[in-house]
């Protein structure tokens, strides 16, 4: 019986005592909430009503789905305070309780995101996930998820792109809606990572472009940089280090010395985006990392394996898998327990 009583009380996000076991606030409330750097926006409606229109980089998990506690599990890292909402703040109000249940510190926006839109709170269409960083100034850098290994950062009013790709998969994206970038990075010639139309469409007067000596000849234009190369843009300062294959059968795919990663200092944080690379020697030499993308979809890259390895060599203080294709990287967060990184997996694909 008590064993009953503990499930329906969870059920209903309520502690022994009947009260909640997370946290209510207003739209103003959540709105200052939302824009701290540790926190995770939750969208628990339906896909349809995400489509819609959501608050900008919430993750979507469905409440209503079978699956969802095992879908948060796998999204959610449990060291940071999730921010939920739906429609009313009925759904999310029992996705909070479920949540708390299981350990994670939630708040509930309470009217949902009719209360948000009633206050005209800002809302998009575009279904992106974003994390947010401090620098060591205290200026805010946001990093999207777009697709594959498509990333987009905006650090002080400037757009830095890297490796923009039209559509992949089921997925695209309309550059034509977004800023023009500032800076413009590209790793190398392969097409999930180097699309003509979407640096034409990402390139204004002003847009910097960074490639790889290949890239720059396929296009006609751009700064070409090759591996232990450094170039200052404005107060970014941008390193270009290898990124090649070197299991046997694998080689032909991203030879030595032809592509580039990308290390960038933003006011003092460091950015390190690998690009197509397995877990090279060089690595050893990559320091002092806050954030980095790594790739993981054999034979290209690297197994989740050898990702492991690698991020035990870099030692970021936070790790995003991508362009990790089908491969299956959720117990990454398993094999680095204990190594100081946080993993933050996202819907790169």
């Amino acid at each position: 019986m008590k064993k009953m009583m503990t499930c329906l009380l969870a059920m209903l996000g309520l502690t022994a005592c009947g009260q909640e076991n997370f946290e209510n606030v207003d739209v103003e409330g959540f709105q200052k909430l939302i824009n701290e750097p540790d926190i995770i926006v939750l969208d628990v409606r339906s896909a349809a009503e995400y489509a819609e229109g959501h608050i900008e980089g919430a993750i979507l998990i469905d409440q209503g789905e079978s699956d969802f506690m095992e879908q948060a599990k796998s999204k959610l890292e449990k060291e940071r305070r999730i921010a939920v909402y739906c429609r009313s703040g009925r759904r999310s109000a029992i996705a909070a309780g479920w949540l708390a249940a299981e350990g994670y510190k939630c708040v509930n926006l309470k009217g949902g995101i009719m209360a948000w839109q009633d206050a005209d709170k800002p809302m998009t269409t575009e279904n992106y996930e974003v994390d947010v960083f401090k620098t060591k100034g205290g200026k805010t850098v946001k990093l999207y998820a777009l697709v594959h290994a498509s990333i987009r950062m905006v650090y002080d009013g400037r757009e830095i792109m890297i490796d923009p790709v039209t559509r992949l998969g089921g997925r695209s994206i309309n550059y034509a809606t977004m800023p023009k970038a500032d800076y413009l990075l590209v790793t190398h010639e392969h097409g999930d990572h180097y699309d003509k139309e979407a640096i034409r469409l990402l390139t204004g007067d002003k847009t910097r472009l960074v490639m790889n000596k290949r890239c720059a000849e396929m296009y006609g234009a751009g700064e070409a940089m090759g591996n232990g190369e450094c170039l200052v843009l404005d107060d970014i300062k941008v390193e270009a280090v290898p990124a090649y294959n070197t299991s046997e059968g694998r080689t032909q795919f991203h030879p030595k010395g032809r592509d580039n990663g990308y290390i960038l200092t933003i006011d003092g944080l460091r950015i390190y985006v690998a690009g197509d690379t397995e877990d090279i020697p060089e690595m050893e030499a990559i320091k002092d990392i806050d954030i980095a993308f790594m790739p993981c979809n054999q034979p290209y890259t690297m197994t989740t394996e050898q990702l492991a390895r690698a991020a035990k060599v870099v030692k970021p203080k936070v790790l995003f898998p991508y362009h990790y294709g089908q491969t299956d990287v959720k117990a990454l967060p398993e094999q680095l327990k204990g190594e100081g990184i946080e993993v933050r997996i996202r819907h790169y694909e």
